[in-house]
């Protein structure tokens, strides 16, 4: 069974769901992260758009939570 070394996971601590715009390539999505769900997405650098707007570049071993709206990256 293949698994993924590392990958980027996220962490919705605020009691709201919160959409995330992952840029992998040329392909765009929306990652919905449910008040307190943790999903786990870019296993080869992306470039996200935090719920404030923000874009942040990951190289996909990072950790990141959602707390009051704010992406705090780990």
């Amino acid at each position: 069974m293949l698994g993924v070394c590392s990958a980027a996971t996220v962490t919705n601590k605020d009691g709201q769901s919160h959409i995330l715009i992952v840029t992998e390539g040329s392909d765009k999505v929306e990652l919905v992260v449910e008040a307190g769900a943790t999903s786990v997405f870019c296993p080869s650098g992306c470039f996200v758009t935090m719920p404030s707007g923000d874009r942040e570049t990951l190289s996909g071993d990072e950790t990141i939570e959602i707390v009051n709206g704010s992406a705090i990256i780990k």
